[in-house]
């Protein structure tokens, strides 16, 4: 979805100014925030259950972008989608961060984050390429729809994995967020 983004809010009718305003400035803040949240989640409760509201949450948001193409351009909405987008973004990227860091060997950890990272990303490079294509072919409204989508199977992998694995080796948090005082 990513590079289609600034096309799509063009073609709104929102201005460059507006654009940037909301999805350069807000929205970077969003994200950290998201980071944040999702980092505390994962000392909280582990790695995933965070990990599986970080997708769920992403593809959400990307029915948002699909509700933002049905409806009249307006600024406030914008900024609402922009900042679940980013934050449901940062949470999510912070637990794929912490899960990634649980698959890794010590003795071998740069090498193979460098790796699994790579490998994270391929796929939205790939599948990227295709967003104008499928925009000009079925429109905006069909595309975040189809974005959305294309996070079931990332969510009922992470399904998948909670129920299949044992949970002894589940990556978990090793402290509480709070201790207890008394």
């Amino acid at each position: 979805m990513g590079v289609m983004a600034n096309p799509f809010y063009l073609d709104l009718g929102f201005s460059k100014q507006e654009i940037a305003a909301v999805s350069k400035i807000f929205g970077f803040f969003m994200s950290i925030a998201g980071a944040g949240v999702g980092g505390l989640l994962v000392v909280r409760f582990g790695v995933m259950r965070p990990l599986l509201a970080g997708a769920v949450l992403v593809a959400l948001t990307n029915l948002l972008f699909a509700l933002l193409a049905h409806l009249p351009p307006d600024t406030g909405l914008l900024a609402v989608v922009i900042s679940a987008d980013n934050l449901s973004g940062g949470m999510a990227g912070a637990a794929f961060i912490a899960y990634l860091s649980s698959l890794t060997n010590t003795a071998y950890t740069a090498t193979q984050y460098a790796l699994f990272s790579s490998l994270m990303t391929l796929p939205a490079k790939f599948l990227g390429g295709f967003s104008g294509l499928i925009v000009d072919h079925q429109g905006y409204l069909l595309f975040f729809v189809y974005a959305s989508a294309i996070g079931l199977p990332a969510i009922f992998m992470v399904l998948w994995l909670m129920r299949s694995l044992d949970p002894a080796r589940l990556p978990v948090a090793t402290e509480p967020l709070i201790r207890d005082r008394t």
